[in-house]
């Protein structure tokens, strides 16, 4: 209990000192609903920082959120939580610009605010926007930052069907691509012959994710055939599937080639792998296009939030550009798995002109997403 006052007094306290910042000084808010966030906010903020100069608000909902006790200059943090002090937050929200990844604004208990703000909307993955999320998941934005053509297509054709008033799209691009192809870590790894083989396994989550329908089968059958395995969960998984992520370390942790990553944002993990095994995330094509690496794909039911979404006639990236970065294999022969994988191992190089491609085809402002969407919101003041 005690805890609990703590909280919502640290959560109030960090309302009132973003509401005593002078108003002229809330010109570009960003709100991160977990602390992982940052990643897609640092390059925009890096390049605001370098040739802008503006002051940035960053509101957080994470109380271990690293960047309210070691912010980079220029940055103001602020702890709200997640609860009631949030709702009011973002209902007496009065400010220029809020920059946010979070979908569903209005939808549920986070509405717009009573003044006039511009509401902006980052993109936090590559995958499209009408089947993995909600109906109305981005019918509330003013801006949306448009990763690639994909998102400009969706966005378009959704008002179109909904009869909703244009907003305004940019092509921006993806930050968190241009942080990996930054690593310069392209193509396959070398390897000594005595080095197994290191396969990232990096689903969505949901009812009929990878991890929650086949994680045991999928693991043991790679780590008996001598590959080294990583398993970097979802965040959400971690959060609604407690007991599965348990059971997995319980399981597997004391296997010498078994590796547990519950650092989604990291590129550490991505890095170190040949090759991923996914289903339907945009961790994927991040993986694929940002290193030119193939992703083997396991092919569990789609991840559908919106059972509407064929009727904009725009099939999602997520599915469409699948036989481009990689394998697709269905969940029944799991089994075969090892064998798939050498194979892609053994033509690894293969890979990359076709994820090359696919990243030219699919995303806008190939290394400068942070330099266009800065330039954008300076030019909301002039």
């Amino acid at each position: 209990m005690l805890d609990i006052v703590k909280r919502l007094s640290r959560e109030w306290q960090g309302l009132k000192a973003f509401n005593a910042i002078p108003r002229r000084e809330r010109k570009i808010v960003f709100y991160a609903e977990d602390g992982g966030y940052w990643t897609f906010f640092e390059p925009v903020f890096i390049a605001l920082q370098r040739e802008h100069f503006e002051p940035i608000l960053y509101v957080t909902s994470c109380e271990k959120d690293p960047l309210l006790t070691e912010a980079p200059s220029g940055l103001l943090t602020f702890y709200i939580g997640e609860g009631s002090i949030r709702t009011f937050f973002f209902a007496g929200l009065d400010a220029d610009v809020l920059v946010m990844t979070m979908p569903d604004l209005q939808t549920f208990h986070i509405k717009r605010s009573q003044h006039s703000v511009k509401y902006v909307y980052l993109h936090h993955s590559l995958v499209s926007t009408h089947m993995v999320y909600r109906p109305a998941a981005f019918d509330h934005f003013d801006v949306i930052l448009c990763a690639g053509p994909h998102h400009e297509q969706e966005i378009r054709a959704r008002e179109v069907y909904q009869g909703l008033p244009h907003k305004q799209l940019v092509q921006h691009g993806y930050g968190r691509l241009d942080a990996i192809l930054d690593e310069g870590a392209q193509g396959p790894i070398s390897h000594n012959q005595s080095e197994p083989i290191s396969v990232l396994v990096a689903p969505t989550w949901g009812e009929h994710g990878l991890l929650e329908s086949h994680a045991h089968e999928l693991i043991k059958v790679l780590l008996s055939s001598g590959f080294r395995v990583i398993v970097r969960p979802h965040p959400r998984t971690i959060k609604l599937k407690p007991d599965l992520i348990h059971d997995l370390v319980y399981v597997f942790g004391y296997h010498k080639l078994f590796v547990f990553d519950d650092q989604a944002n990291s590129r550490v993990s991505l890095l170190e792998a040949d090759i991923m095994i996914s289903d339907w995330s945009g961790a994927a094509l991040e993986f694929a296009m940002g290193l030119e690496r193939p992703v083997l794909f396991i092919d569990v039911p789609k991840k559908i939030l919106n059972s509407e979404y064929e009727s904009l006639n725009c099939e999602p990236l997520e599915s469409s550009i699948r036989k481009e970065l990689g394998v697709i294999l269905k969940p029944e022969e799991i089994h075969k798995s090892p064998a798939v994988l050498q194979e892609m191992f053994n033509s690894r190089s293969s890979w990359q002109d076709a994820t090359r491609t696919a990243r030219k085809q699919w995303v806008f402002n190939e290394g400068r997403s942070g330099q266009v969407a800065a330039d954008f919101l300076q030019g909301l003041f002039f």
